[in-house]
């Protein structure tokens, strides 16, 4: 797949000096951050997710506890 990006000369000077210096494509440095932005926002639902449901039953345990209860202690 082939996509097209319009940057400025300013942006695009950016971009690829980066990537130079990295030793990586400016496919890749594109692709690398675009993975990132989607796994950020994937981790910050998980987090908003596990917020709420703590928030439900604010019950936590120390890691003894949690080693008792599963019995390695």
């Amino acid at each position: 797949m082939t996509v097209s990006l319009r940057l400025s000369e300013e942006d695009e000077k950016l971009f690829k000096d980066y990537a130079k210096n990295n030793n990586i494509t400016l496919s890749e440095l594109i692709r690398r951050a675009v993975y990132e932005m989607i796994e950020d926002e994937y981790d910050l639902q998980v987090y908003r997710e596990a917020l709420a449901e703590y928030e439900k039953d604010p019950v936590s345990y120390t890691h003894e506890e949690v080693g008792r209860m599963l019995g390695l202690k």
